[in-house]
């Protein structure tokens, strides 16, 4: 079996694994992504016992148990460049021997649920609302570094560019969907499903102009009133897409919740943003340990 070179599987000096210092030990298959490293002991308040805590830059992890069911949850920071860094290094702890550095021979598939917060595109998902991502809409280019036409879905995407005039210069837009098997565990009628776009920077990525004029200034509208097949997009923020690709490539779970804490289309915020993110991180915790 090919040994993997040092310079590829980066290891610290004491076997961890590079950005985020953690060792196979510590992972549970069971895994819980927050962008804000300050919100992982918001979310593991709620655990019955804590075997380990740890963190290097802005990924901090803590794993433990939840009524009887091992969960880790990980911050990844903001963006799709750091779910390329989370994901992949998750997978070479379960699935690549750090000691020979080579594959293992049983594969070992790990469940990823995102608790995000975001913006709703649609007057009809209110603020304080849940959704879960049935697709990711990629615009951030991460996936295309890796060999991934046969996960995507070439027609929705050619519908999307179409209907945006989407410019050449840019990444092409990707879509990926979520895991059914996680979808059915956390689907239920206090939850939207639809499709939530990720953009790979918050200004002008997302249409916000401060000081630079922006490639298209209608492009936000577009995606509003973009439909396929019944999905619309329902809200933008800046890494399910990415999880969703490099988990699917990799052979893992993944899905995306986000708590409704603004609607554009209404001009409405949270009148108590916290509410509903504490809600969502006690309703996921619920479902996963079942």
């Amino acid at each position: 079996m090919t040994k993997i070179a040092a310079s590829e599987l980066i290891l610290n000096p004491d076997g961890s694994i590079y950005h985020l210092n953690l060792k196979p030990e510590h992972l549970a298959t069971n895994i819980i992504f927050v962008g804000d490293q300050n919100r992982v002991p918001i979310v593991t308040k709620h655990f019955d016992s804590i075997e380990f805590d740890i963190q290097k830059r802005e990924f901090r992890t803590i794993t433990g148990t939840y009524k009887g069911k091992r969960i880790t949850v990980i911050s990844t920071g903001i963006g799709p460049d750091n779910i390329d860094i989370v994901v992949n290094e998750l997978d070479a702890l379960v699935n690549i021997d750090l000691e020979t550095s080579t594959p293992k021979k049983e594969f070992t598939q790990l469940n990823i649920v995102r608790i995000g917060t975001s913006g709703s595109l649609q007057s009809d998902i209110p603020v304080d609302s849940f959704v879960l991502a049935k697709y990711g809409l990629g615009l951030d280019g991460v996936l295309h570094s890796y060999d991934c036409e046969h996960i995507l879905n070439a027609e929705f995407e050619d519908a999307f560019i179409k209907h945006t005039n989407w410019s050449p210069r840019k990444a092409r837009p990707y879509i990926v969907e979520n895991s059914k098997e996680l979808e059915d565990k956390l689907i239920s009628d206090k939850v939207f499903l639809g499709c939530t776009a990720t953009a790979v920077g918050f200004y002008g990525p997302q249409g916000r102009v401060l000081r630079l004029p922006i490639q298209d200034p209608s492009l936000n509208n577009k995606i509003d009133n973009f439909e396929f097949n019944g999905t619309k997009i329902t809200n933008l923020e800046m890494e399910t897409s990415a999880i969703y690709g490099l988990a699917k490539l990799l052979g893992h779970n993944a899905c995306s919740m986000n708590a409704i804490i603004a609607n554009r289309a209404n001009g409405t915020f949270s009148p108590n943003p916290y509410k509903p993110v504490e809600e969502l991180i006690i309703y996921t915790l619920d479902k996963l340990a079942l």
